[in-house]
């Protein structure tokens, strides 16, 4: 369990960055991080208990940095987002997400690497730690879109939860190939994503075809 903030610690967290972009969770040298970050065995294991308390702590570190950029995004344009259907704001969310990724590609680069450990221990053990607040703001957006009519009401509440969540917390099993990490191509296949979502569960029959 980390204890608390020590004064090297944000070159400590620098060197597991560079590391974990390299090289997969099994793969990533702890005593390599630790010499690149300077400080002693001793101190890393004061503050951290091993490679994985570290690794989840780097994650959640990135998850933190990257909420708080959507949020000031969100908030820039507070008005505008209200005016938006639950499905225009997963795409503007992505947007934004795709900002930051843009301005911190290591961050963006640790995710594409954590993708990468779907069905190894390490990925269950950080979905499990991280995935409890994302989760809990996703479901309060789709209840708010269920009160507005923006999501069909003949269908379970909890049955829409779960399709949703699936989707977006899956979606890069979906798309894992090499191009779809790339930045507009992830861009293009969320908002593929979101429209698949929308004239499934919205209140549409289908979404318009456009005549040849």
């Amino acid at each position: 369990m980390r204890k608390k903030s020590f004064e090297r610690e944000k070159e400590l967290l620098a060197a597991a960055l560079d590391e974990f972009i390299r090289k997969d969770y099994e793969g990533a040298s702890l005593n390599q991080i630790i010499k690149n970050a300077g400080i002693s065995k001793g101190t890393f294991y004061y503050h951290f208990r091993d490679k994985q308390s570290l690794y989840l702590y780097l994650l959640e570190h990135a998850v933190k940095a990257k909420w708080e950029f959507i949020n000031k995004g969100i908030s820039r344009q507070s008005e505008a987002h209200d005016s938006k259907d639950v499905f225009e704001s997963f795409k503007w969310q992505a947007r934004i997400g795709a900002e930051f990724a843009t301005k911190f590609p290591k961050y963006h680069m640790l995710s594409q690497m954590f993708a990468k450990e779907k069905g190894n221990e390490i990925y269950k053990v950080a979905v499990d730690v991280l995935g409890k607040d994302a989760n809990k703001m996703l479901e309060a957006m789709i209840n708010e879109a269920l009160s507005k009519g923006e999501l069909r009401n003949d269908l379970p509440r909890d049955f829409t939860v779960k399709m949703i969540s699936h989707l977006f917390n899956n979606f890069h099993d979906i798309f894992a190939t090499e191009e779809d990490f790339q930045l507009e191509k992830m861009i293009e296949n969320l908002d593929n994503c979101v429209d698949f979502m929308k004239f499934g569960l919205g209140n549409h029959h289908s979404k318009p075809l456009t005549k040849e």
